[in-house]
């Protein structure tokens, strides 16, 4: 997935700065990074007519990338306005220059933000990275009340890095953070901006490398993804001498009294998205035989699914329920040699039943986890909260300690596979968010299993495409409200076909 965004986390970020600054002729990455800064203001947030801009400087390194981007803007004739709030004795001695730098030109240092003053725009210096870790402490104090205001305000705002209060590592939000119109990261993207609460608060994200190159010194671990590097996971173009035995057969256990229909929804993803042929086995005692509206998909008992000879892969848990003959169920499922995409209550069953969970601790063949943050709290024995905070971390310890593949759904799903390759996906929206799409996702990744991908690619790809699936519906409809999961099924379709035959055109 070479054509994947690199993500850095905080102490790799400072590895690579470290790095740079041992060449011998070093770069000078606070000037560059103010600079772009100032570069992205002048095009993007200000006019010669609209040309008064606030900026916040903090304590540390984000507060000199401040001072840099003042200086810029001042020497092009913007009015500037700064509010510094730490000492230059504590600065370090690139900040300590930018400092010496911009009163050298003029300009005014401020400690308080001043009153009865109108901006057209705000450039957001305070932190940056500097809130990277789990354990930073939330906003309090001025710092607090600097981030109220300018959110009250109402006027593009500029975040120099990561938005001042944002944890660069887990998106989480300390107390408060400001919210963005538009992200300038450097160097390479953090994993905050891109999951938990980042992409509510980071606007749009633009990258400027400075001029480094960060594989060099710190080979990346986090990818982010984008519709370039899943492509490159596409099925094949379908010969001309097709039939459907080679696109595989997939099975979906499911469906108990009263929800029967998470079972369709998965297996009708499965079908439109590719599988040659889709059985499902219903637990529900009063199943349906057939489903008038679909009738392509074969409904079986639970029995008549474990008896077919010629399955490639099992999808288990949609509308799967809680009740032993369920367990009982999934105790045969991970007994097979087939590649399992474990869903909902069965993974609601692994977290509860121990023999469960050994069972599929030693298993020797892909299986993949899909669960919400409450469903992956229940596996990982913490609550919601604890996985939101660290949502990174949550990933790779249900990938460690199952031995399994997992994505850990949500804004910015992370995708984690047991040699601890780490995905943050880049597509969707908050229209996601409603009952059935988790099955879309699950018949999805089977349907990708089933046409010969591997575990990894079938994962990275099948959430990608569901989220796009999502956005193309979002352009559509005008807004989230009311996107159903089978909407997603044929969106999702539609794009498949586009990005396998480069068809022109959308899917609206």
């Amino acid at each position: 997935m070479n054509c994947a965004n690199p993500v850095y986390l905080t102490a790799e970020i400072r590895k690579i700065e470290e790095f740079a600054a041992a060449l011998p002729d070093p770069p000078e990455l606070m000037e560059k990074a103010g600079l772009a800064a100032a570069q992205v203001a002048a095009e993007k947030l200000l006019t010669s007519n609209m040309n008064k801009v606030l900026i916040l400087a903090g304590p540390g390194n984000n507060g000199g990338d401040a001072l840099v981007a003042a200086r810029y803007l001042k020497q092009w004739q913007f009015e500037v306005t700064l509010v510094f709030t730490g000492t230059r004795e504590r600065l370090s001695r690139d900040a300590q220059h930018a400092l010496d730098a911009w009163t050298s030109a003029g300009g005014e240092i401020r400690s308080h933000m001043p009153g009865n003053v109108k901006w057209h725009a705000v450039i957001d210096g305070l932190f940056g990275i500097g809130m990277g870790q789990p354990a930073a402490r939330n906003l309090e104090g001025k710092y607090l009340d600097l981030v109220n205001i300018v959110n009250d305000m109402n006027l593009p705002v500029l975040a120099l890095d990561v938005p001042s209060g944002l944890g660069s590592d887990n998106g989480h939000v300390h107390g408060a953070a400001i919210r963005a119109t538009i992200t300038v990261t450097f160097i390479g993207l953090k994993p905050g901006l891109l999951t938990n609460d980042g992409p509510e608060y980071c606007g749009e994200i633009l990258i400027r490398e400075l001029a480094l190159d960060g594989h060099t010194s710190v080979p990346p671990r986090i990818w982010a993804t984008t519709q370039a590097s899943v492509q490159r996971l596409l099925p094949s173009p379908r010969p001309a001498n097709s039939h459907k035995g080679i696109f595989g057969s997939i099975g979906v256990l499911g469906g108990s009294a009263g929800m029967i229909g998470a079972a369709l929804l998965a297996g009708k993803a499965a079908l439109k998205l590719g599988a040659g042929r889709v059985y499902l086995g219903l637990i529900a005692d009063s199943a349906p035989v057939v489903d008038p509206t679909q009738p392509e998909l074969m409904l079986r008992t639970p029995d008549e699914l474990f008896a077919l000879q010629h399955l490639s892969c099992l999808v288990v848990g949609p509308g799967f329920g809680t009740e032993s003959n369920a367990g009982a169920w999934l105790d045969y499922a991970l007994s097979t040699r087939l590649p399992l995409v474990l869903d909902a209550d069965a993974l609601n069953q692994i977290a509860t039943q121990p023999q469960l969970a050994r069972k599929l601790r030693l298993r020797q063949h892909p299986t993949i986890l899909t669960p919400h943050p409450a469903e992956a709290a229940r596996l990982l024995k913490v609550d919601t909260a604890t996985i939101q905070n660290d949502r990174m971390a949550a990933a790779e310890k249900m990938a460690k300690d199952y031995h399994c593949y997992a994505v850990l759904k949500g804004a910015g799903s992370i995708c984690v596979s047991p040699e601890h390759r780490r995905y943050i996906n880049c597509s969707g929206n908050p229209g996601l968010s409603s009952a059935g799409t988790g099955d879309v996702l699950s018949g999805m990744i089977g349907a990708f299993l089933t046409q010969g991908l591997n575990a990894q690619s079938a994962l990275v790809l099948a959430v990608y495409l569901h989220g796009a699936a999502g956005d193309e519906l979002l352009e559509k409809q005008g807004g989230p409200v009311g996107m159903t999961a089978s909407e997603i099924i044929n969106s999702a379709r539609c794009l498949l076909n586009k990005w396998i035959y480069s068809t022109p055109g959308s899917c609206l």
